[in-house]
């Protein structure tokens, strides 16, 4: 079993991302561009097309939601469940179970 690790800092992966966004004209395509800059820093060139568009997503150039967004509505998610089970727990002790509508 392969292990990846991530080798580039968080300051690397921003300057390409802005390097590709910043010379995606002149190469005639964001893909052209990404490949180009991926070959000379040894980038994996899918890994850092998905790095541009989490980029664009987190300025609200493209739709979705971003990275900060998903964290805090899946921390969110899984306190509402851990409340819920403790409610449950709560009305089993009781012995009062009350309908489920």
């Amino acid at each position: 079993m392969s292990k990846t690790t991530n080798n580039f800092s968080p300051e690397l992966r921003g300057r390409a991302v802005r390097l590709v966004l910043y010379s995606e004209g002149e190469h005639g395509s964001r893909w052209r561009a990404v490949m180009l800059i991926s070959a000379k820093i040894g980038y994996a060139r899918q890994t850092l097309n998905n790095s541009v568009k989490k980029a664009e997503v987190g300025s609200g150039q493209r739709p979705g939601v971003s990275s900060g967004k998903a964290e805090r509505t899946k921390a969110l998610e899984r306190e509402n469940r851990e409340l819920s089970e403790g409610e449950e727990d709560q009305k089993t002790i009781r012995g009062v179970v009350l309908p489920t509508k």
